[in-house]
């Protein structure tokens, strides 16, 4: 039985690629306007990221180059959610891991979004610390950022200047600014 939704009936779907770190799904679909056809979807991993403050009202971000983009940049940290672990713990997990800091005092919950919902499921939590404590260098070997505090002032420049790397990072920043300043 095809489901309805927002306009769009969905008939089935089928997979085209899946992979741990992404899948491809075809939808067959009939759009609003009648058209019937198959609707090409990547799904990703649910992913976290930490944005943590200093008292100084500096940011914790990692400088790195990003291959699929071709471009070095600012990042927040952040990764994966693992199956069964809360996004909130995997932004404090992510944060340790690539930057050698252990948050401190309760997390806020930032926002979470969709950065491409026309094509791709691929949900960002954005989560706030105010606080942490270096205990030492990143632990996961395949990080390559270098962690770097910026003053939250320069959030704008740098994204206006593109040298803030994803949708999510970008936004969760410019968030974060607009309110607090």
């Amino acid at each position: 039985m095809p489901e309805a939704v927002g306009g769009w009936t969905i008939f089935g779907e089928r997979s085209a690629y899946d992979s741990p770190w992404m899948r491809v799904k075809l939808v067959d679909v009939e759009a609003p306007e009648g058209k019937r056809f198959d609707y090409h979807i990547v799904e990703l991993s649910r992913v976290a990221v930490a944005l943590i403050v200093d008292p100084d009202d500096r940011v914790l971000l990692l400088w790195k180059y990003r291959f699929p983009a071709a471009q070095w940049g600012y990042e927040a940290p952040g990764g994966m959610v693992d199956e069964g672990e809360a996004p909130v713990t995997a932004a404090a997990r992510e944060a340790a891991e690539e930057t050698g800091w252990h948050v401190s005092g309760e997390p806020e919950h930032l926002l979470s979004l969709e950065p491409l919902p026309g094509q791709v499921r691929a949900r960002v939590d954005a989560y706030l610390w105010r606080g942490a404590t270096r205990v030492g260098g990143p632990t996961d070997p395949a990080e390559d950022g270098v962690a770097t505090w910026v003053d939250v002032a320069r959030i704008p420049e740098l994204v206006a200047s593109g040298q803030i790397l994803g949708a999510a990072t970008a936004t969760a920043l410019m968030y974060l600014y607009a309110r607090d300043t």
